[in-house]
């Protein structure tokens, strides 16, 4: 939920009008929007760069799940993993947009330890891909854009811990 609609959900439950300090707030979202987008768009661009060389960052560091018996062992199951940072990386961007993490958490936390671990997939493996997606996000962003965009990267590695 947006800062926007959780002001107004407030306020409105509340019976008031918005306050001088939920203003302040919505007005600081609102002239931020730009930069939100632009973080997000340079992420969608450079989607392939992001998730390629994290991918390449992650089987470097955990050569386990690329070994025989590992998660991510020959082509087809290589694709899979690099499919599933890809899909965090949308979704990290969809919080980015937002401003807030309630896409992240709605669309894509919800359930995700229980399904990795019926699936026998090593959390921490996945954690460290999307920390690996973060290095390299990171490093295509401007100083306050990357600290931006690391928060929600953040966000989505905690909540796998």
């Amino acid at each position: 939920m947006s800062i926007i609609t959780k002001s107004i959900v407030n306020a409105d439950a509340e019976a008031r009008y918005l306050s001088p300090g939920e203003l302040e707030r919505i007005k600081t979202f609102v002239t931020s929007g730009e930069r939100r987008v632009r973080i997000a768009q340079i992420m969608s661009e450079s989607r392939e760069r992001i998730i390629k060389e994290a991918g390449n960052q992650l089987f470097q560091k955990r050569p386990d799940v690329v070994s025989p018996g590992g998660n991510a062992y020959g082509e087809e199951m290589t694709a899979t993993c690099l499919r599933d940072l890809d899909y965090y990386l949308r979704l990290i961007s969809y919080g980015i947009v937002a401003g807030d993490v309630t896409p992240i958490e709605e669309i894509g936390l919800v359930g995700v330890t229980e399904m990795y671990k019926s699936l026998g997939t090593p959390i921490a493996a996945v954690a460290e891909g999307v920390s690996c997606m973060k290095s390299v996000a990171t490093s295509l962003l401007s100083g306050d854009d990357a600290e931006e965009a690391g928060g929600y990267f953040d966000y989505v590695i905690g909540a796998m811990s």
